[in-house]
């Protein structure tokens, strides 16, 4: 592919995704505490866009404060006062409960806050489902989306939370609009299976799971090495022959350590923007982070609004 080809490829991946939000209804969302200058600047502009509607939780003279130091117009925004970050992420799971929104977005408290409140057993957002975390990147050099799960919420998963964390990404591709039945590439050092590195021994029995059926709507090889994961010669020369080796779309680490390290190799290395997302609560939630880039950061709300929208119209009606 070109240099001009690529560029061209790599700026339509996100514009794609927020074109298709903007199409949709705005979604109502709870902003979590948007006490500085970037995540409430977020909302704002994912509202402007037409993709989310706010409703800002957290000290309501801060935010106003933030908005008027920074000309941002919050005039048409619900605000719910809070005292601080632990009573916002409170009040906003509370909102979700109250079926006063579809997306639960975080603001300037730290992850571990706002996570706290959506995983608590008593009053939390918990389904049967593990929660996990995935980062949605457009990589410029990479004609795929592409999605790297976990890398920011499970540290440690063993094979059934792994089969959970497969499975929400699979679920987030074919629900937002990615495209259907995506290929999972299970990323170990290597790519063939040896009792001396566990993580190789987990991923050829996460394939056995969606032979199966335990594992649903998408197409899995492992272990696979990065480089024969997203290469096509790479996995040639290794003599690899898969629907998935060379062209994947979800690349399922072994641990977050493992999978921060990508990430961020992707997004300062390769420049990749990266949009976050949790899923397996009740309702996506938005992860930005101070790094992000503007559009990255209206990606991640136009992935939860697409998947949000998705869930809404699968939904059962209930006969009145």
């Amino acid at each position: 592919m070109s240099t001009e080809a690529t560029q061209a490829h790599s700026g339509s991946k996100y514009d794609r995704l927020i074109a298709a939000a903007r199409a949709a209804p705005p979604t109502p969302t709870v902003v979590v505490h948007p006490c500085d200058e970037t995540s409430l600047r977020g909302a704002v502009d994912s509202a402007s866009a037409g993709i989310i509607r706010p409703i800002l939780v957290g000290p309501e003279s801060r935010i106003r404060d933030i908005a008027a130091m920074f000309d941002l117009d919050v005039s048409g925004f619900e605000i719910v006062d809070a005292a601080h970050s632990d009573d916002a992420a409170a009040k906003g799971v509370e909102l979700i409960h109250s079926a006063r929104g579809e997306l639960l977005m975080k603001g300037s408290l730290h992850t571990d806050e706002l996570m706290r409140a959506v995983t608590a057993k008593t009053g939390g957002l918990r389904t049967d489902r593990r929660i996990s975390h995935v980062f949605v990147m457009d990589v410029p050099a990479y004609a795929e989306t592409i999605f790297v799960t976990d890398a920011a919420i499970n540290i440690f998963p063993d094979l059934d939370a792994k089969r959970d964390i497969i499975q929400n990404a699979i679920d987030l591709y074919n629900q937002a609009g990615f495209g259907k039945a995506p290929r999972v590439a299970i990323l170990s050092a290597v790519e063939t299976v040896t009792s001396k590195i566990p993580s190789t021994i987990e991923a050829a029995a996460l394939c056995k799971m969606a032979d199966r059926g335990q594992i649903t709507g998408g197409v899995l090889d492992g272990p696979l090495a990065f480089d024969n994961a997203i290469d096509p010669e790479a996995a040639r020369i290794k003599g690899i022959a898969s629907e998935v080796a060379g062209r994947a779309q979800i690349l399922m680490v072994p641990d977050l350590e493992s999978g921060n390290m990508l990430a961020k190799n992707l997004a300062y290395f390769a420049k990749a923007d990266g949009a976050g997302i949790v899923l397996g609560a009740r309702v996506p939630v938005v992860l930005t982070s101070r790094a992000d880039s503007p559009r990255a950061r209206m990606a991640s709300c136009a992935v939860a609004a697409l998947y949000a929208h998705a869930r809404r119209q699968s939904a059962p009606t209930v006969a009145a």
